[in-house]
């Protein structure tokens, strides 16, 4: 691939408030990351698990706030793939865009094929590829709206998904205070150490894949940072909006394991769905599967929208094809060849999940969630040479780097999602192949002028 000149940091004026923004990292976030993968952190740890999410929402925050101050500081449309170069040289850029862009289109087919099985809790024999083609029309449908309507749907999402948490914490509430009789156990908060810890560390430490998989999108909120009429407001929007997330997320699962205990949790099962199981809410289980697959839908059609605008400006630096920075301007200015190689991508995901033993696939989707986290200690690793920090926001990004360490390593702790780990690096290493083949034939292609 030729190297080509870089291009200047494209002016954009944005038209978004720092709220909207906030509500957009809401939408782009809840999924079902929250809705059920917690259920196998609670399993994993007990109710130690909101502790896990606290140390995540810490976490993330951290990488956030790093990319905001960077966005702030040299706004540009390539955001972590941009800064990354900007500190290390292409084959950083390089290998950032496309682990992200791979990573993303493994999940965004894991998400599809789990919204296929949701829905089959109403039509069993519906099979799972026409509700999979489905919901891929929609995703694509709503990226097709643009920027504008994208923003709009995913506010549409989030007020729906919140509304959800919200009445779950309301009526879990209310069986806690006995004005809602169940038939099984009496809640129970535990305050006891030994009772929060009851897994002990392991456990503990192998519940934070999870916790991290629940605020996953956050390269998403970055991206469109750029749409902001005050750049500057970024790190505002990432604050609020992790704050909201951090209450809601850790009430409602104190909330679940009080109602039931962690031992009453599966990973086929929404854990705030369990929790309510024996209160014989005939509406709840519907309205939460409702929510669930709107909130894997909202969360996958982010990420589609994410790659799609993300292989443009890879096309723009020179790290993809420059056919796929073409825009139709009948058409929005929509990056159709960009939505295009995202959509075959996306196409042999879902027919990899579906043909592949579920264990094997699993593997690959828990590898590509743990990319994401690479990228996010990339973010880290790259403030570190772009700002000009105080020591204690240093002390803060090395913190933020042991904890995205400690969630990576953590899959070693559980047998079950271990072969993930290894796949991961797997990935890495054909990333970093193609990585050093490109930087070379660039390099020669340069001498060669």
């Amino acid at each position: 691939m030729a190297h080509k000149k870089k291009k200047k940091p494209k002016k954009n004026k944005g038209t978004m408030k720092w709220s909207q923004l906030s509500m957009i990292g809401v939408g782009c976030t809840i999924g079902t990351g929250y809705f059920l993968g917690s259920a196998i952190g609670i399993k994993q740890t007990g109710s130690s698990i909101a502790i896990s999410f606290i140390l995540a929402a810490i976490g993330t925050y951290i990488v956030f706030n790093l990319l905001a101050k960077m966005t702030s500081d040299d706004p540009h449309t390539g955001s972590f793939c941009y800064y990354a170069r900007k500190a290390y040289g292409d084959w950083a850029g390089f290998s950032s865009g496309w682990n992200y862009w791979c990573s993303n289109i493994l999940i965004m087919g894991s998400q599809l094929t789990a919204l296929s099985t949701l829905s089959q809790f109403w039509f069993p024999k519906v099979p799972l590829w026409i509700f999979a083609s489905g919901y891929a029309v929609l995703a694509i449908g709503v990226v097709l709206l643009g920027t504008k309507g994208f923003d709009k749907a995913e506010n549409f999402f989030a007020v729906i998904k919140l509304a959800a948490i919200v009445m779950f914490i309301i009526i879990a509430l209310c069986a806690v205070a006995g004005w809602i009789k169940g038939t099984g156990q009496s809640p129970k908060l535990e305050i006891e150490v030994s009772k929060i810890f009851e897994k002990g560390f392991r456990g503990f430490w192998a519940s934070l894949i999870y916790a991290f998989y629940a605020y996953g999108g956050i390269e998403v909120i970055g991206l469109m940072a750029m749409q902001l009429k005050k750049k500057e407001d970024a790190p505002k929007s990432g604050t609020v909006m992790l704050i909201v997330l951090t209450i809601i997320y850790v009430a409602s699962l104190i909330l679940a394991v009080s109602l039931v205990g962690y031992s009453a949790f599966n990973e086929k099962e929404s854990p705030f769905v369990t929790a309510l199981k024996d209160y014989k809410l005939a509406f709840f289980p519907h309205v939460f599967n409702a929510c669930i697959i709107i909130g894997g839908f909202s969360t996958m059609t982010a990420s589609l929208f994410g790659v799609t605008n993300l292989l443009v400006t890879m096309s723009d630096s020179g790290d993809a094809p420059k056919a796929f920075a073409k825009k139709i301007k009948k058409m929005r200015n929509l990056p159709l060849p960009s939505l295009g190689l995202a959509t075959a991508g996306l196409i042999l995901s879902i027919v990899t999940a579906l043909l592949l033993p579920g264990k094997i696939y699993e593997y690959i989707t828990t590898a590509a969630g743990i990319l994401i986290l690479y990228n996010w200690i990339f973010i880290i690793l790259s403030s570190f040479k772009l700002l000009t920090e105080k020591k204690l926001d240093k002390v803060f990004g090395i913190f933020g780097l042991l904890l995205l360490v400690a969630a990576v390593t953590g899959t070693l702790a559980e047998k079950e999602i271990m072969p993930g780990f290894f796949a991961s690096l797997a990935l890495v290493a054909i990333i970093a192949i193609v990585t050093i083949k490109v930087t070379k034939q660039r390099k020669d292609a340069t001498e060669s002028t």
